[in-house]
């Protein structure tokens, strides 16, 4: 298997790989430094980078697995932080000058518990400012770019995550969504991103304790892949009052399911809050028999999203206050 082949394996076999000494986790990982540097300059995607430190970490755990010691569940996978969370002794800019130059001393406890299970960083990956907006540029590092087409946007704010995964430099990574950052990229990079409910991946540390408008997640090239990664991310926390009480272990159980009876609110326009590009319904309104097909009843509806622009404004205000302004 070459090295660019593995790049792109998912992240449950390259993980079933190394735990069967099929491949080591040094090989997956010179594999996926060597596609960072062969392609991440054309999309500047990884914005800091801990390569060298990446490698060492990975002998690290071919050694442990020959000791007999029981590999994590992400053991040897490499993955990305979004420049919004904590990396202790490695530089959090929250793609801000202000920031620019900061290096935290603790890290986010998503970036903890994929490390507890087994995963190996090797970078940052690109957000605006703050993680506000629907693209991904700021003025420390630029502009991340569509791995399909680098005249558009690769969406955001995790864009640097979906493009870091549609290209391969990773199988998993981390993000987060506050109006769509973790959806809107994956659509636009072809990857997955899962929004899940609020306290599903406690967020710590925060000043914003009870916020439930923010959540961090996954993203990956499958779903599998993310239902992998939930596992390692997601359970409670003491400190955090709204993390939910279900273990990670939840996102274990079997993706299969009967889909007989389930009802779909099929919404073929939002409105004009939301208009919808015509190629875009015409595309999704395509794979309507398929959800009928597994058993779906699909109803067109649309909810009812008088003033939702302006509460979204209003409760992002009241988050983004709380957060920065301090900074002015």
């Amino acid at each position: 298997m070459s090295a660019q082949e593995l790049c792109f394996r998912t992240a449950n076999e390259l993980a079933a790989m190394i735990r069967r000494r099929e491949v080591s986790a040094l090989e997956v990982m010179q594999s996926h430094v060597a596609q960072i540097e062969r392609v991440n300059p054309k999309v500047n995607a990884i914005v800091t980078f801990q390569l060298e430190r990446a490698l060492d970490r990975a002998r690290i755990a071919d050694e442990k697995l020959a000791r007999g010691e029981a590999p994590g569940l992400l053991h040897g996978l490499p993955t990305a932080h979004k420049d919004l969370v904590m990396t202790k002794g490695m530089r959090t800019t929250w793609g801000s000058p202000i920031y620019r130059d900061f290096v935290p001393d603790v890290d986010s406890l998503i970036v903890e518990r994929q490390a507890d299970a087994g995963a190996i960083s090797v970078g940052k990956s690109n957000t605006p400012e703050f993680g506000a907006g629907s693209q991904t540029f700021n003025a420390v590092f630029g502009a991340t770019l569509n791995p399909y087409d680098p005249s558009r946007t690769c969406g955001g704010s995790s864009g640097g995550a979906a493009v870091a995964l549609a290209c391969g430099m990773v199988p998993i990574a981390d993000g987060s969504d506050l109006g769509g950052s973790l959806r809107n990229p994956a659509s636009f990079c072809n990857v997955v991103g899962m929004r899940a409910s609020s306290g599903r991946v406690p967020r710590y540390p925060t000043r914003l304790a009870w916020n439930t408008f923010s959540v961090e997640g996954a993203m990956a090239r499958t779903v599998e892949d993310v239902a992998l990664l939930m596992q390692a991310i997601s359970g409670p926390d003491a400190r955090v009052p709204l993390s939910l009480s279900e273990p990670g272990s939840y996102f274990a159980q079997p993706l299969a399911r009967d889909f007989a009876g389930v009802r779909i609110a099929w919404a073929p326009t939002l409105g004009a809050i939301a208009p919808v590009d015509a190629r875009v319904s015409k595309a999704i309104d395509a794979q309507r028999p398929t959800f009928e097909l597994l058993g779906c009843a699909t109803e067109e509806a649309m909810p009812d999203l008088t003033d939702a622009d302006e509460v979204f404004r209003v409760q992002r205000a009241m988050i983004f206050t709380t957060q920065y302004s301090g900074l002015l």
